[in-house]
C-alpha cells in the first residue's frame, strides 16, 4: 500500500514542550500529576506516555527493553524534566517495586498507573493449547498487572488516584480472524479482578477502571493487515475493509484513541467513575 489507510494520531511531538503554560508551569488534565506507564514500546505504551506529558504530567516509564524507554523519553520529553524510566519486567515483583519507588523518589508520589504491558503474541485456541504457555500468559497479564498495582499502592494511597487497565474486547467477544484464547482469558480474569480492586481501594479514593480496545490501528494490527494481504495477494485496503465494514464508525480506532481513553480515566475528569469497562472499538460491539 502506498500510504497507510489510517494514521496514528499523535499525542505529542518531539522538540516541543506540550502541557506547559507560557510561564513554563504544567497545564492540562494531568498538570503536576505523576503517572506510571508499564509496557512502553512503539505503540500504545508510547502514545499513553506522550499524552501524559502533553497534558502536563510526569511519566514514569517501564518496559523490559531499556532501549524502547530511552527512545520514547527522548521523543516525548527532550529536556528530561518530566520523565523517568527503568527497565521493568512485571513478572518480577522486585522490579515492580523498583519502578514504583523511582516514581516516588523522582516526583514525590504516584497519582495513576496505566497498565499497558502484556503478553499478546501467543495464538491458538483450546484444542491446541500449550497450558505451560498459558500459565506464562496469565502470570504476565493477570498477576503481573496485579504486582505492578500493588507496588504502586503506597504512593496512590497517599494521594488518591487511578489504576487504568488496558484489557481487550476479545475478553467479551472473541474475533473470528485470530484465536488468542489465553490472552482473552487472562484479560477477562483481570477485568473480574478490577471489580474487587475498585471496591477494596475505593475508601482510599483510588479508582480502578479498564479500557477495552477492539481492533486498534497500531503496529500489531498493521502487521496483521500486511501479512494477510501478502498471504492472500490482495490489497491491504481490502483486508482493512473486512474489519471496518462491521463497525458503526467506518474506521479503526487508533492506539492514540485508546491512549486518550486511558488518560481520561487517569485524570480527575473521571473522579466519580470506578469499576467500569470502556470499549474503544468504533462501535463494532455495543453493550
Amino acid at each position: 500500500m502506498e500510504t497507510d489507510p489510517l494514521e496514528t494520531r499523535a499525542t505529542g511531538q518531539p522538540g516541543e514542550q506540550p502541557g506547559e503554560q507560557p510561564g513554563g508551569s504544567p497545564s492540562g488534565s494531568l498538570a503536576g500529576k505523576t503517572v506510571v506507564v508499564s509496557g512502553v514500546g512503539a505503540g500504545l505504551g508510547h502514545q499513553v506516555a506522550a499524552a501524559v506529558v502533553r497534558d502536563g504530567g510526569n511519566a514514569v516509564l517501564g518496559a523490559r527493553t531499556e532501549a524502547n524507554l530511552v527512545k520514547c523519553a527522548a521523543e516525548i520529553d527532550p529536556s528530561g524534566a518530566r520523565t523517568a524510566l527503568l527497565a521493568t519486567d512485571i513478572g518480577d515483583e522486585a522490579q515492580c517495586d523498583a519502578l514504583a519507588a523511582l516514581a516516588v523518589e523522582r516526583f514525590g508520589g504516584i497519582d495513576a498507573v496505566v497498565h499497558v504491558a502484556a503478553w499478546d503474541s501467543y495464538f491458538g485456541g483450546i484444542q491446541d493449547a500449550d497450558f505451560s504457555t498459558w500459565q506464562g500468559v496469565i502470570d504476565v497479564n493477570l498477576l503481573g498487572t496485579l504486582r505492578m498495582t500493588r507496588a504502586c499502592l503506597p504512593g496512590l494511597k497517599a494521594r488518591g488516584g487511578a489504576v487504568v487497565i488496558v484489557g481487550t474486547q476479545s475478553a467479551v467477544a472473541a474475533p473470528s480472524e485470530v484465536h488468542q484464547a489465553a490472552y482473552a482469558a487472562s484479560k477477562g480474569a483481570l477485568t473480574s479482578a478490577m471489580y474487587s480492586m475498585a471496591r477494596e481501594l475505593g475508601p482510599y479514593r483510588i479508582r480502578v477502571n479498564t479500557v477495552l480496545p477492539g481492533w486498534m490501528w497500531g503496529p500489531p494490527v498493521q502487521a496483521f493487515v500486511q501479512f494477510t494481504a501478502h498471504t492472500e495477494q490482495i490489497p491491504e485496503a481490502d483486508v482493512l475493509a473486512r474489519l471496518t465494514d462491521r463497525m458503526a464508525l467506518p474506521e479503526l480506532a487508533t492506539d492514540g484513541d485508546v491512549a486518550e481513553a486511558a488518560i481520561f480515566l487517569a485524570s480527575d475528569r473521571s473522579r466519580a467513575i470506578t469499576g467500569q469497562s470502556l470499549l474503544v472499538n468504533a462501535g463494532e460491539l455495543m453493550r
